[in-house]
Formats: C-alpha cells, structure tokens, sequence
C-alpha cells in the first residue's frame, strides 16, 4: 500500500513569529498595598457564649485587626494533634505523660555534658598501650551451687548464704598459672559471661562471688606493667554488675502502666525493692578483704537512691577514707580513679570527693619512692620512669572529673599543691592534660618554670613540652608574653635529645611568635634533630601534625612556599602513602582556603611538585576511589590557576600539566575543558574578529584538544569532548579543524559498546548514543559543508555509520534517531535557520536555497522515511504491538511538527500513521485526546488552517 516514495516536504518555518505566538500572555498586575513578602493583616470574628444568671446564653461579636498567622487563624486556636490526644484513651495518655515527664527529668538531672569525655574513649587506648609479654595468672573458683532444703527458715537461708561465701575465700579455688597476656584476657571475658549467665539464671550468690573473685585481682601487681589494662577488663565486670543489680532493685518499683524517672525519690521505692537493695549492701559488707569489699560496694552505689536521698552524698566520703588502707599506691591511685569514675556517674555535683580523693593521692604520692616500691620493682626489672607511666591513666582521670567545669580558684589551688611536692612531671602532665587549655595558656610562663625544675629521670621533659604546645595551640598566651615564652621554651627544647621532640618543638611555637621566621626556625630545628639515624622514619604521625598545624594557621600560601626550610621538609617523609597522605593534606588546604587564582611562580612550582608526587603514586593497584579523589584535588589545583590576560602562558601551563598528569583520565578532561574555556576567553576578548596572531593561539588550542582527546578511555568521554571541541573551533571559526573533530565523532560511533560501566555498574549504551545524536544533530544545522566534499558530507556519514550500527533487537532507538534525522532535515530546508553562529556561514547562506540543494535533502528524506516504515512493519507481531503503537505516534509527532501536511501524500501518512498507533489498543486515550485538540486549536491559525480538514479524518477509538 505505503510503495510509493514518501519526502517529507517540510513546512516553511517563521520561527520569529511562531515565537511570538508561543509567548505567554502578559497582563498587567496592580497590586495595590499587597506586597508577598508584607506581614497579613487578619480582621477577627470572635463569638464568645456568654452565660448569666436569670437569661438563656446570649452572643455577643468583637472585632480586631491584629497582625496573625494565616494558618493559625485557620485553626481557631487549637492544635489538631492536641485535640486527638485529649479524646485518646486515658491510660495512653498518663503513659504518654509519665514517659514526657522522664525524658525531661533525665535531662534536667544530666550535669555530665556531651563536652566531658567519657571513660569509655579511653578504654580501648589503655588496652593498646598496656601489654605484656609476661606470663599472668588468675584464681579460678569453684561455682557449683549447694542443694538447700525448700523448708528451711529465713535465717537458715541467710547463714546458708554468708557459708557460700566464705567458701569462696577459704580455699575453694585453684589458681591458673602461666597464661599469655590473650589467654588471661580470654579469662575475664570468660568470667564476664559466666557473671550474665549467673544471673539471668537466678543465681545471684554465684554472681557476687564472680565479682568477689575478679575484685580480689586488682590487688595483684605481680606483672605491673599490665595492671592499667587488668583494671581496665575487671572494671567493665564491676560495671556489668552494678547495673544487673540496680536493674533488678529498679523493675520492683515500676508499676504495670508507670515507671520511675531517672531523678525519684527514696519514697518512690516499695518496701520489697528497699529491702532488696538492703540485703545487697548487707552481703558486701559481709566480705572481708578491703579490696573486693570497696570495689564491689563502689559498683553498686548507685542503688543507694531507693534508701535515703543522702545515701550516696554519705557512701563517697566512707569509700574514700576506705582507699587509705590500701597499702600499694598503684592499686590505690586506680581505686581512686574508679571511685571518681562512678561518682561522676552517679552524682556529678558531688565534687568533695572528688577533691579529697586527689588530695589524698598527693599525701601518699611519696610512698613511689619509699623501699617497699622500689623493692618491687627491682623484683620485677621495672624502671622508675615506666613505673610512673602506669599511673597516668588513674591521675588523668581524676582530674578530668576535678577540672570539669571547675572554678579558677580551685584549679590554682591544685596547681600550688603540685608545686609543694616539688614539681613532680607526672603531676604537672597530668595537670596540663586535664585543664582547660584557658587556664594553661594564661600562667604558660608559671608552667615553663616548673618544667624546667622538673627531674627528667622520672619522666621526659619533652613530653611536658608537648602538652604544653598542645594547650598553646588551643588558646592564645598573653600577647606580651609569647616571644618569652618562645625564647624560654626554646632554650631547654633544643637542648632535648629525643626524637619526639619534633613535635612538642612545633607545638610550642604554634601559638607563640608565628610569622615566617619562626616557622622556619622551627622547622629547621626538626630537620636537625630527626635527620641523624633517619630518626624521621619513627616519628611520621608527629611530622604529619606538624604539617596540618602549619597549613591550619597558615592560608597565604606564598608565604608558606617561601619558607626555606618546608619543602626539605616534606622530603623527610620518605615512605610513599605517608608522602601522599600529606600531599593531600595539603591541597585539600588549598582549595579550601585560596580564594582567589593565582600565578604566582612560587605556589605554582611548589603545588605542581606536590600533585605530580600524588599522581605518581597511582599503579595498576590503586582503588577508583583513591583515583577520583586524587583527580578531584589536581582539577581544583588546575582551575585556580590564571595568568590573567597572557594566554599563551597559560596555554603553557596547561601543557606542562598534560605531559606530567597523564595517568589521570579526569585531569585530562579537566585540561581539555580549560582549553577550549581559553580559547572562547580568547574569541571574546577579540570580539569575534580574530587578528593573525589570535588566530594561530586559538588554532594551538585546538590542536591541543585534538591531540589530548584520543587517549581517553572513556567512549563517550571522547565523543563528548569531541562534539565539544568542535563547536568551539567552529566559534573560532576554524572550520577545517571543526571538521576533523567531527569526522573523528562519527568515526567513532561503532565502537561505541553495547554496555559501559556506570558508577561500578554495566548499563546499556542505547540511551547515552541517543542522547549523544540528538546533540550531534543539532551541532551539524550550522556546520557548513566543506567545498570539496559532498553536499551535506557530515550528515551522509553519520546515517550510515548508524545504519551499520549493530543495534539490540528489541531496541527502538535507532527508528527514534532516524526520526529526529528528520527535524534536522526539516530545519535544514527552511530559507534562514533558526540559530547560527556568529561570523560562520552555514548552509542556508552558502546555498541560498538552491534547488539541487533541497533536491538532496529530500533523498535523504525518503531514505529515512523508508527505514522507519520499514520497522514499523517488522512490529506487527503480536508481542510488539505495542512498540508498534508508540513509534507510530512519536513518527505522526514529527510529521505534524515538521511536515507540510498540505501535500497529499504526506497527509495521507499521517492519517495511516494515527490509525496504527490506535489499531490494537494499544494507545494512550488521554494522549490521543489531547494531541487531537492540539491539531484543532493550531487550525485557528491561519497559514495551518488546513489541520482543520485533517482532524476530521483522525478518529478517535475507544477499547473495546
């Protein structure tokens, strides 16, 4: 039927008038005083019942203009949600308010903030720091349960208990020797379990005499230098038991719809929880040895709240006086330290004890140094300056509590009490490390004094030193007192032999006197120091802060650059992912921080070097996601880089950076669209009108991107970039080269895949091809033909590479692309196009309208045409009816855009193209409907008065 060559006979086009008509209507608006951003003024109704005695209720209206919210005038009022919970379920609702009433009491109680760091940060590096290799012991206890008669009376059952106890501390026990740091670790995780297990079986006697055992451990300092770890895992057993118990006693009180808030009172607890929490205090108190006995009452102090409401205000100062008869200072100082930490849980307002148990610590602090110790330690090969590492932990913690939110007053009195002892460092770090670095800062020369006074064999002065720098670089010091401090500080600094003490050297000067010499004397201090014995290869992480702090203080990175010694610097770090961790660390800073470009020879030189050692540093094994963030941070080195109106250095520039980032395909795409921005830079500078000179510069350019281009990977990267290029040396008017990167577009079309890797994952290429064509299509409108190729040369080749594409079978899009072959087509016979570019002729211009010219387009046309009906046809099987149906409508689109529907032919297609798409039902009603309106609303107009006759002829059919 269809045997006959279809042309698409394209419409004459007047796109200034079908613009104007496609234009909104515009209608003048007054709006008076109104103004959308104006506050609305709302006039009131308000009708009040108003009841009197003697009279039936009578209405009385008021009215007022008041300034209200729209939306709460709408509710009257009232909140809608309020409503509905006031008509809810009334023991919902007292639940629901118990529970508001606990979370608010929780937080109200809650003196300990989100800024107190909290012991269980602390836990993990204590572990990692403590560690033996010696062999450990622990006692193991028998836990089989007695068999009781059910009969016996009360007091039989109580001294049955008191038996059990006892039994553990008279030999019931055997005691497991030789264990590895891990196999003791093992152990008490062991016991931890069997602690759970005890007590989710009711064997609550079995469950204090596991917490008996492990206490008893802590007096054990047999391997010493385990002991901060050992307290560490036996502790979190104490933990796991004061919170068994205080759950249990706490579930009594809680009423089946109503629980306790965190804040009750004694009078909240009922009789049966009161005596409970009683019976738990009488057995501890039953326990001889002092060391189980105050840690495991310590680990239940909480429980004391369903007793007295001074219960826990009393216990503190009991147990504190209690750590006195411990006769290790080790062991004692811990106890100390865990009492503060459940105080701190507990009663954080209580800080009396807190006080007392430091001060305590500071009268004993002289029995470190008494025989008893010392022989120990000879026992055990252990040197004073370990030994004293192994109270840091404890001192630190104490006076973390101490120091939180703590007045001045109380912090210099702590401070004075340091110095009578004689400047002891232990302390005096413990003191540095707890404070706020406000306080530190303020009396840093008072704090140079005492560590210049300090005895380095008990502890290094360098570490001192850097708690001290930590602080400064946390707070300011005096302005009048930091070159001093400077000065001071570096008299003894210098001095120190210790490796570390690069660290605590920059730390110092942080803060100080900072500007360039300094930083350099600081800086060549390190180099000198960590360079003999490659002593630097030790000392990364600390070398790698020194670098985040200068980059952090430092933003005007030409003075960084200039800096003599920083760049020897950054050599020291030898291994390469520390090297590249730093380079990082460093561009990350720039981007952030430079505001402005720059060309500043200095910068550039410096920042090239630091992104080509990141770039080198990427191999066969590099992660894509180490690949794009290495990219990402070279791009924004690359984009703050101008040198202003002198094009040809930046061009150099760019040069420089291809050949040195070449194995980062993002860069290379970075540089290709730097280029082109500076050759249309160069286009706008000239106006458009090129001189000789400007015109070689934008031809380098192009050739730039003509050479950069093919060793992409990336497929579509290339045709991209390719389309790209070209128009913009088509904006240049370089024609010849916009034809080669179109020429080598459409050369590159085959070998597009028929999947491409998306963000890790394969997805078809079909969609990305199209979307790419339609792009490509409405380039090639404005591209002239060449004088010595064909007429429209570009276009024929791109048909047949798309002819010869190898499509999916149950794919449409190569119909769709020949489709919009068709608007191309159609645009291309109108006498002016509708877009061009400035200073380039396009065809419109270079044909006139040339008969032979439209004569080519309609062959073009016919061929087109023939292969989408061609493909229509192979869709009449009954599984592709409905492609069928959809392609014919998007084809009958095109022809009523674009066609001149007054040729007979062409009119009668249309009419057999609506009929196929509604033939199987397959076609969207409402759609249908509305295209159909659109034909009859365009007839009004007067040169498409003749849809008019064509809507009669389209029929619209129903499902049936």
């Amino acid at each position: 039927r269809d045997s006959f060559p279809f042309y698409l006979h394209a419409r004459s086009r007047n796109y200034v008038s079908e613009s104007e008509v496609c234009k909104l209507e515009s209608l003048p608006l007054d709006f008076g005083d109104y103004h959308p951003l104006k506050p609305i003024t709302v006039t009131e109704s308000k009708t009040k019942k108003m009841n009197r005695k003697g009279s039936t209720s009578s209405t009385s209206s008021s009215s007022s203009s008041s300034v209200l919210d729209p939306l709460s005038s709408v509710l009257d009022g009232t909140d809608p949600l309020s409503l509905f919970a006031a008509a809810a379920d009334p023991v919902t609702t007292t639940a629901t308010m118990d529970s508001t009433r606990k979370k608010r009491d929780k937080d109200d109680s809650s003196a300990v903030g989100s800024d107190f760091e909290p012991w269980s940060s602390k836990r993990g590096e204590i572990l990692a720091r403590y560690t033996t290799t010696e062999k450990l012991s622990i006692v193991s206890g028998s836990f089989s349960r007695k068999a009781t008669t059910t009969g016996s009376a009360v007091s039989e059952k109580v001294r049955t208990r008191l038996e059990e106890l006892d039994d553990l501390e008279e030999g019931s026990q055997k005691e497991l020797l030789n264990l590895t740091q891990q196999d003791y670790m093992n152990r008490i995780e062991e016991l931890n379990q069997s602690l759970k297990d005890a007590w989710s079986s009711d064997q609550k006697v079995k469950a204090l005499k596991i917490v008996i055992q492990c206490s008893k451990l802590l007096s054990d300092t047999t391997v010493i230098q385990f002991y901060p770890s050992k307290f560490v895992l036996i502790t979190d057993i104490l933990d796991t038991f004061g919170k068994l118990v205080y759950e249990r006693i706490l579930s009594m009180c809680v009423d089946s719809r109503v629980s306790l808030p965190d804040n009750f009172s004694p009078e909240s607890a009922n009789d049966t929880a009161k005596e409970t929490c009683l019976n738990w205090f009488f057995k501890i108190a039953s326990i001889r040895e002092l060391i189980p006995r105050f840690y495991v009452e310590a680990a239940i102090l909480k429980c004391n709240k369903f007793l007295s409401k001074m219960g826990i205000s009393e216990c503190l100062p009991r147990l504190t006086s209690m750590i006195r008869g411990i006769g290790d200072p080790l062991v004692a100082v811990y106890a100390r330290a865990y009492l503060c930490r459940v105080g701190m849980e507990v009663a954080p307002q209580l800080k009396e004890s807190l006080n007392e148990n430091f001060f305590d610590f500071l009268l004993t602090f002289k029995q470190i140094h008494g025989d008893t110790v010392q022989n120990q330690l000879v026992v055990q090969c252990v040197e004073i300056p370990l030994y004293l590492t192994l109270y840091s932990p404890a001192i630190d913690w104490i006076l973390q509590c101490i120091a939180y939110h703590a007045p001045e007053v109380l912090l210099t009195e702590m401070m004075e009490r340091c110095k009578n002892l004689g400047n002891n460092a232990l302390l005096l770090n413990s003191v540095m490390s707890a404070f706020k670095a406000e306080f530190i800062a303020a009396r840093s020369m008072d704090f140079i004094g005492m560590i210049k006074e300090c005895d380095e064999s008990g502890f290094p002065k360098h570490l001192l030193f850097r708690s001290l720098g930590l602080n400064l670089a946390l707070a300011d010091p005096p302005e009048n007192d930091r070159l001093q401090i400077l000065n001071e500080a570096w008299k003894v600094i210098t001095k120190l032999k210790n490796p570390q003490v690069s660290y605590c050297l920059f730390c110092f000067a942080i803060h100080s006197v900072f500007n360039k010499r300094e930083v350099n004397t600081v800086l060549a201090d390190v180099i000198k120091h960590m360079t003999p014995d490659r002593a630097f290869e030790d000392a990364y992480p600390q070398l790698q802060s020194i670098i985040q702090k200068v980059i952090t203080y430092i933003y005007d990175f030409s003075l960084l650059f200039s800096v003599e010694k920083f760049l020897p610097f950054l050599d020291m770090f030898q291994k390469e992912s520390v090297r590249v961790e730093v380079c990082k660390c460093i561009m990350e800073s720039f981007i952030k921080h430079q505001q402005e470009s720059t060309k500043d020879p200095v910068i550039l030189n410096a920042l090239l070097h630091i992104c080509k050692t990141m770039h080198d540093s990427v191999n066969a094994l590099t992660l894509e996601d180490e690949k794009r963030m290495l990219a990402a941070l070279i791009n924004g080195f690359i984009k703050m880089v101008s040198f202003g109106r002198d094009f040809e250095q930046q061009l150099s520039f760019y040069v420089e950076a291809r050949s040195m980032f070449c194995n980062l395909e993002p860069v290379l795409v970075q540089l290709i669209h730097s280029v082109n921005q500076l050759a249309m830079e160069t286009r706008k500078v000239m106006k458009g009108n090129h001189s000789r000179k400007t015109a070689a510069f934008v031809r380098a350019c192009v050739a730039f991107c003509f050479i950069t281009i093919p060793s992409l990977s990336g497929i579509f990267a290339r045709l991209n970039l390719y389309l790209h290029s070209g128009q913009v040396a088509l904006a240049n008017q370089c024609l010849s080269q916009a034809d080669a990167f179109f020429k080598a577009a459409v050369s590159l079309v085959p070998e597009v895949p028929k999947m491409i890797n998306v963000d890790g994952k394969m997805r078809p290429s079909d969609a990305f091809l199209l979307e790419f064509l339609c792009n490509f299509f409405s380039t090639l409108l404005v591209v002239p033909d060449h004088p010595e190729q064909g007429v429209l040369f570009l276009v024929r080749g791109l048909l047949n590479v798309i002819q010869d594409y190898t499509w999916e079978d149950n794919s449409d899009d190569k119909v769709r692309i020949y489709t919009n072959v068709l608007h191309l087509l159609s645009a291309m016979t109108q006498e002016v196009y509708i877009y061009h570019v400035d200073k380039v002729d396009s065809n419109d211009t270079l044909y006139g309208g040339d008969s032979k010219f439209l004569a080519e387009i309609n062959k073009l046309c016919e061929t087109v045409i023939a292969q989408i009906l061609d493909h229509l046809k192979t869709l009449g099987k009954e599984e592709t009816l409905k492609r069928q149906s959809q392609l014919a409508l998007y084809f009958f689109n095109t022809i009523l855009a674009h066609g001149d529907l007054r040729n007979n032919k062409l009119n009668q297609l249309s009419v057999n193209l609506w009929n196929l798409a509604q033939k199987h039902g397959f076609a969207d009603t409402s759609t249908m409907v509305t295209t159909l309106e659109y034909i009859k609303k365009r007839s009004k107009q007067p040169e498409l008065s003749h849809f008019a006759d064509l809507a009669l002829r389209l029929p619209l059919q129903s499902r049936t």
